[in-house]
């Protein structure tokens, strides 16, 4: 949990791997609302059990899941697709875009990753909403 507050993550990547003061506000646990904590339902909420999956795969797949995701996303507000398709093309993405060994070895590696997985994703919105 953390304030929300962009400054906070700016400075982290901008002092990586030091912390330098973001000017933020700390989180005050006393203000808050009670949190309470359920199990998840993953077949309400199936990305997160995808998100989960992705982080156990191979180096580079979190990236694919990135691009994918944003790409859909991006479907969805300009109504290419519905919301409960994003998840569609995620998984969709993860499963024609596979890292290879070494695929999270170099930034241009990743951004190759990134691309491959923006191509195939905006593929599927395509499908996607001609069977709208």
């Amino acid at each position: 949990l953390g304030t929300p507050d962009m400054r906070v993550p700016i400075a982290y990547g901008l002092s990586f791997p030091e912390r330098i003061e973001s000017g933020a506000a700390a989180l005050d646990f006393a203000a808050l609302a009670p949190l309470v904590f359920e199990a998840p339902d993953h077949a309400r909420y199936p990305g997160l059990q995808l998100a989960w999956d992705t982080l156990r795969g191979p180096a580079g797949s979190t990236a694919v899941l990135n691009a994918a995701n944003e790409v859909a996303v991006q479907g969805f507000l300009d109504g290419a697709i519905r919301f409960d398709q994003i998840h569609a093309v995620n998984a969709a993405v993860l499963e024609a875009v596979t890292p290879e060994a070494c695929a999270a070895d170099s930034v241009a590696a990743l951004l190759d990753l990134d691309g491959r997985a923006r191509r195939v994703a905006a593929r599927r919105l395509q499908e996607l909403g001609a069977s709208c």
